[in-house]
């Protein structure tokens, strides 16, 4: 698990495994991902965009971007949390994602980048 703190926004990241996904024969591996947004902050924010970077150890860098997240452009108002989970699927038994979440200050409308911190996608057998 890993978590970073941005202007009050705390991202942590859970990462799973899709072993009965996956298929290694085909080059076919996919990994699910747990995201939780605490807001520390003292006023509401809404999630706008999401900015991620995702390194595959055979293919390379991808990017995806795009409105919200799973659907979904929440408001986390302050001591609050939102919670999703979204899966990639890579080439290759061993990647890393990152990026950032656009938020918007709900009480200025001012829009500001939160940190997604960077985390490890690894097979469980890739460590044998």
């Amino acid at each position: 698990m890993v978590k970073k703190i941005t202007e009050g926004i705390c991202v942590t990241v859970e990462t799973f495994y899709q072993d009965e996904q996956s298929n290694p024969i085909n080059g076919e591996y996919m990994f699910a991902y747990r995201i939780t947004i605490d807001n520390y902050a003292d006023v509401p924010v809404q999630l706008l965009r999401r900015n991620w970077h995702i390194v595959d150890s055979t293919l390379g860098l991808r990017v995806v971007e795009g409105e919200g997240v799973v659907g979904q452009t929440p408001i986390i108002d302050p001591n609050e949390s939102f919670q999703y989970v979204s899966a990639a699927n890579l080439r290759s038994d061993m990647g890393k994602m990152y990026g950032t979440y656009q938020m918007m200050n709900l009480y200025t409308q001012q829009k500001f980048e939160v940190v997604i911190p960077e985390f490890m996608l690894l097979a469980p057998f890739k460590g044998n």
